[in-house]
């Protein structure tokens, strides 16, 4: 019986750690997005993508920028150029 009940905190743990992971990428986009424009870069000038490691491009108009979800997600910026 014991063990029943501490395999169902743990399940419960690891499910409640699951859901919570893109609302902690959400999070970390956010403050990144706000400190980019902070530095004067336009909203619309660019933007940022939360993807998987395995899905990282790094070409060069790709940079990433932080990471989430304990290093199992990368927030990957891209700026845009101008249209004049």
């Amino acid at each position: 019986m014991k063990h029943s009940i501490w395999l169902g905190m743990l399940l419960c743990t690891v499910s409640v750690s699951a859901l919570a992971a893109p609302s902690s990428c959400e999070t970390v986009k956010a403050s990144i997005q706000q400190k980019i424009i902070d530095n004067g870069v336009p909203e619309s000038g660019f933007s940022l993508t939360i993807v998987p490691n395995d899905e990282v491009d790094q070409s060069g108009a790709n940079s990433v920028v932080g990471h989430c979800a304990n290093d199992t997600y990368k927030i990957v910026y891209t700026r845009f150029s101008d249209a004049h």
